[in-house]
């Protein structure tokens, strides 16, 4: 068995006993006999059997045909079974949803179900941004003004974990560090009344865990430029962003602008750009609020 984040990954053999069982309650659902369902996903019907049984090993082109033939998503085959019908039909519904719709849609659930009281809401101060934006220095001179604990989320997951954070990529990959990540918010969240809590960088590419982190604390970006970054990362004695890698200035701007809507979606935008520290912590205060709503 194979470890993916605090739990254990079920073996191949039970993925797809478990893909199988979908299959079939999928092909149940529609009335279709197997014959059917072979020919509309081009398969044979011996092979469509191996799948339902449990003894196929389907490839992503034969996923997608049997998505085809059903109508239905392709993320729909790969569904566990003990997952409500009502979230898959939440999900069909957002997939007929034009732009506007889904963001009117996501606005309705945020207020209805992840809203957290606006006051608990404002003494939990979070900062994103991309690494060298200053999280953690200004976060510790905000959160020391503010008398509250400052807390970096990646030492956080490292504790959850027991291992440092390039340890857990190796072990368990991204996906067990998401897992741990979200899992750290969660505990800080339900543990801490108050506090500045410093993001990781990507925390942003997450939607669940932004979604969540967006509702329970007031959210400050630290903006900088792409060059800024790389300039602060290195002052620091770490030459990783530019290490083999002549194209880095591109690829963090990529990074930058790929990040930089999500970033926008935070209550409050710090420009730390060529700033020296007391005008960035000036412009920081200036913008977060005690619990009961007082300007610092």
């Amino acid at each position: 068995m194979a470890l993916t984040g605090n739990s254990v990954q079920a073996p191949d053999d039970e993925i797809l006993v478990a893909f199988g069982e979908r299959l079939r309650d999928l092909r149940a659902r529609r009335g279709m006999s197997r014959r059917l369902l072979a020919h509309g996903a081009a398969l044979s019907e011996r092979y469509l059997a191996q799948l339902e049984g449990g003894s196929g090993n389907p490839s992503l082109m034969v996923l997608r045909g049997l998505a085809i033939a059903l109508d239905v998503p392709v993320e729909a085959l790969l569904v566990t079974a003990d997952e409500p019908d009502d979230f898959q039909r939440i999900t069909a519904l957002a997939r007929t949803l034009g732009p506007v719709q889904l963001a009117e849609a996501r606005v309705a659930l945020f207020e209805r179900f992840g809203a957290v009281d606006p006051e608990r809401r404002r003494g939990r101060i979070a900062l994103i941004g991309l690494r060298g934006a200053g999280k953690t220095t200004l976060g510790a001179l905000l959160a020391s003004d503010l008398d509250v604990p400052f807390i970096e989320l990646d030492r956080e997951i490292e504790r959850i974990a027991g291992m440092p954070i390039s340890v857990i990529f190796e072990v368990v990959g991204q996906a067990g560090y998401r897992r741990f990540e979200r899992e750290a918010l969660e505990r800080i969240v339900s543990d801490q009344p108050r506090f500045v809590l410093a993001t990781g960088g990507s925390i942003v590419s997450e939607p669940a865990t932004y979604e969540r982190l967006l509702a329970a604390c007031f959210t400050v970006w630290l903006r900088a430029s792409a060059r800024e970054h790389r300039d602060r990362v290195i002052a620091q004695g770490d030459f990783r962003p530019m290490a083999g890698n002549t194209a880095s200035m591109d690829d963090l701007r990529r990074i930058l602008a790929g990040r930089e809507p999500l970033y926008r979606r935070a209550d409050a935008v710090v420009d730390t750009e060529s700033r020296p520290l007391s005008e960035s912590i000036a412009a920081l205060r200036a913008v977060s609020t005690i619990e009961t709503g007082a300007p610092l």
